[in-house]
């Protein structure tokens, strides 16, 4: 009785202890910021990489003066084409509650593209816009490229069992048995 309560006060210990690290999260780490001015409202626009580049994962913290508390608001992201995307309303960020904000979200292609936010609040509502915002080409090889070097494991996979296939196929046509042992 005594070594199973001892084993499981272990078990419960090393759960405890590989847990907390779990629980922990990168903080966000904004490197550059923008200023708009969308109405009464002041905005922040953080960035957690600098020059931005197409395809590549980052983080953008919105950050209204004094606050989120107690306003609401929009962001529409314009591609460098002059075409909407969707609007989508603000909303905390996850690993930074105090903000509104994107998570681990990569920019389509490259081109100037424009921010527009609308922001409603005790003051009123306003509207702003972060134009020509750079985004640069996306760093590393063509995505075609990248996605061919990236099956030919698969392919090789393909030769190497229509192969053993093969020949297990034509050892057993041929009244042969495999060998056991």
């Amino acid at each position: 009785m005594r070594k199973a309560l001892l084993a499981m006060a272990a078990v419960a210990g090393l759960l405890f202890a590989t847990a907390a690290p779990a629980n922990a999260y990168e903080p966000v780490n904004i490197v550059h910021t923008e200023h708009v001015q969308a109405g009464p409202y002041g905005m922040t626009i953080g960035f957690s990489t600098w020059p931005l580049k197409a395809m590549q994962s980052l983080d953008f913290t919105f950050i209204p003066d004094g606050g989120i508390e107690d306003k609401s608001g929009t962001l529409t992201m314009i591609n460098p084409e002059g075409g909407k995307n969707r609007t989508q309303p603000l909303v905390r960020h996850p690993r930074k509650l105090d903000v509104w904000g994107l998570d681990v979200r990569s920019m389509p292609r490259p081109g100037e593209w424009t921010f527009r936010f609308t922001v409603n609040g005790p003051a009123g509502s306003g509207t702003g816009d972060l134009k020509a915002l750079p985004v640069l080409e996306q760093p590393g090889p063509p995505m075609g490229l990248s996605w061919a070097i990236s099956t030919l494991p698969l392919i090789g996979l393909v030769v190497l069992v229509v192969v053993a296939w093969r020949r297990t196929r034509g050892r057993l046509r041929g009244g042969e048995l495999p060998a056991i042992g």
